[in-house]
């Protein structure tokens, strides 16, 4: 076969989900995070449980959809969804507590915060938070969990929607347009104006120095 000829692979989303229900698992909740890497801003997390077998069609890894996309399975994904629940950690514990363990704080958060107690997770990465519950770590699990796929959604159009009402607070950095990434435009407007309440000091070492003063 020519190296040039493109294979399809569909993948089964609800591999996962399938593999820990005929071990005995009943409520199986998908886990995922958004806002790792932005200069500004609190990270986002969010779980969610499906009744098995339900599939939201078109869900997949949240950077993978537009944004009219992602909207709109939003809205589906709570409708399908038997729990879900979107949980955060702030500026101040991300600095206090780095940024990997601030995510891993919000998954936990997300997932103690279900409307109904999950008894497995399926967490998106390769690193686990802390939970009373048995869970696995699945690498780009996002592409290959429909659970956590789903988790994404939430995550990122709940963490948008925040940096578009900060936008309305802080109006000269175009929060509404980066959300927080660190853009050229994002950049150019910390070296105008310098940093506001909610960016993250520690992620602005490299563009500002030790000028830290918050505007």
């Amino acid at each position: 076969m020519s190296k040039s000829k493109k294979i399809t692979e569909t993948i089964d989303m609800l591999a996962y989900e399938k593999q820990y229900a005929a071990e005995g698992y009943e409520k199986i909740c998908g886990v995922d995070e958004a806002g790792r890497g932005p200069l500004a801003g609190p990270v986002c997390a969010a779980a969610v449980i499906f009744p098995q077998g339900v599939v939201v069609e078109g869900v997949n890894d949240s950077k993978k959809l537009t944004e009219k996309k992602r909207e709109e399975l939003f809205e589906q994904i709570k409708e399908k969804a038997t729990a879900y629940c979107v949980a955060w950690a702030s500026v101040e514990e991300i600095e206090t507590i780095n940024i990997l363990n601030a995510a891993m704080l919000a998954m936990q958060r997300a997932v103690e915060g279900l409307q109904e107690k999950a008894d497995f997770a399926l967490i998106d990465g390769n690193k686990k938070p802390f939970l009373m519950i048995p869970c696995e770590a699945i690498v780009k699990g996002d592409s290959l969990s429909h659970s956590i796929a789903a988790a994404s959604i939430l995550a990122k159009v709940s963490r948008d929607r925040l940096m578009k009402e900060m936008a309305e607070k802080y109006p000269e950095y175009g929060f509404e347009k980066h959300k927080g990434y660190g853009t050229k435009l994002h950049t150019e407007k910390l070296l105008e104006y310098g940093m506001c309440e909610i960016h993250r000091p520690s992620f602005l070492k490299k563009i500002l120095g030790d000028n830290h003063d918050k505007s």
